[in-house]
């Protein structure tokens, strides 16, 4: 059982040389930070971005930040449409992968459709995320027959103490409010985790799944809901809050980093910060609330979940000629 350092920093991170890493959302924010920091330490790193210009400039960036050899490569993945998410599994069949970071997200933005025709917001944080997971796992699967440190991690948030999963209208369809939705995908994102553990324990799979959180970070996340309204004065109280109250994204990306590369982290942990309220600090195991240990809600929206994106897990597993 792994014990949490007073200090873990992305110096603690492991020699992670020979390891192939996607990462969601890379080319800014958290998932800069959590891609730079994984390939300075000698993993292949592979960027998933929704723009492949801006992906390309944020690899530029992080090369000249790094200073060093790096492997980091750029794909798209356009999480807010399922095709794009079959396109970049098919790109990759076959090829090995040792930990899968389901790191992109968007926030509080006005009711939106992706599309397939989801509510945004659990589309991007949720079901494409989950989509890239069933496609992934036969990879997953069999670098795990080789390594004992394949995992799964999926950034959650502070914020799944606002969500409520509403089976009856998952899109919003009858009530709508930004937060709101946001805390159920975030909500969503935990219950995901918490499922994907338990079927991956049933098979006993060489696959670990977490759930990690990264405060209250300065990111560009917060004023995009802001901008999308033209709501100039939000986008000024949300630049404000950041710089008086925020911790770095180098900081908020700790406890993904923790949760992908820390040996003997126990298998469906949720990492967040160990300061006041998991706001800002260094990575460690937290509870989520009672919402998020919900094994009964899980399997509900699991299954509802796969219907909505057309694949399963048991396909998944099917697919990759291992036995459930």
């Amino acid at each position: 059982m792994a014990t949490t350092q007073a200090k873990w920093t992305a110096d603690s991170i492991p020699d992670q040389t020979g390891k192939t890493i996607l990462v969601t959302g890379a080319n800014s924010g958290l998932g800069y930070v959590t891609a730079r920091e994984l390939a300075r330490h000698g993993a292949t790193v592979v960027m998933a971005v929704r723009d492949l210009d801006r992906g390309e400039q944020a690899r530029s960036r992080m090369l000249d930040e790094i200073a060093g050899e790096a492997q980091i490569s750029v794909v798209p993945l356009d999480l807010a449409d399922l095709a794009s998410v079959r396109a970049l599994v098919d790109d990759l069949e076959g090829s090995r992968l040792d930990v899968l970071i389901n790191n992109a997200g968007i926030m509080a933005i006005p009711r939106q459709l992706t599309v397939d025709g989801f509510e945004r917001q659990l589309g991007t944080n949720h079901l494409g995320h989950m989509a890239l997971t069933l496609g992934l796992l036969p990879n997953l699967l069999a670098t795990g027959g080789t390594s004992a440190t394949t995992r799964i991690v999926t950034v959650s948030s502070g914020a799944h103490r606002l969500g409520k999963i509403n089976l009856d209208d998952l899109m919003g369809v009858r009530s709508y409010s930004p937060w709101r939705a946001y805390g159920q995908s975030k909500l969503a994102n935990l219950l995901f985790t918490l499922e994907l553990q338990r079927r991956l324990d049933d098979m006993r799979a060489p696959v670990n799944a977490y759930a990690a959180h990264p405060g209250y970070a300065d990111t560009n996340l917060q004023a995009v809901g802001p901008a999308m309204r033209g709501d100039k004065r939000g986008q000024s109280m949300m630049s404000w809050a950041n710089d008086k109250f925020a911790q770095p994204a180098t900081m908020g990306a700790l406890p993904t980093l923790y949760a992908a590369t820390e040996p003997g982290v126990p298998a469906g942990s949720f990492i967040g910060p160990d300061g006041f309220m998991e706001q800002r600090g260094y990575p460690t195991v937290v509870t989520p609330n009672s919402a998020g240990r919900d094994a009964q809600m899980a399997r509900a929206l699991w299954t509802a979940s796969e219907a909505l994106i057309g694949s399963t897990f048991e396909q998944a597993v099917a697919a990759s000629g291992t036995s459930s």
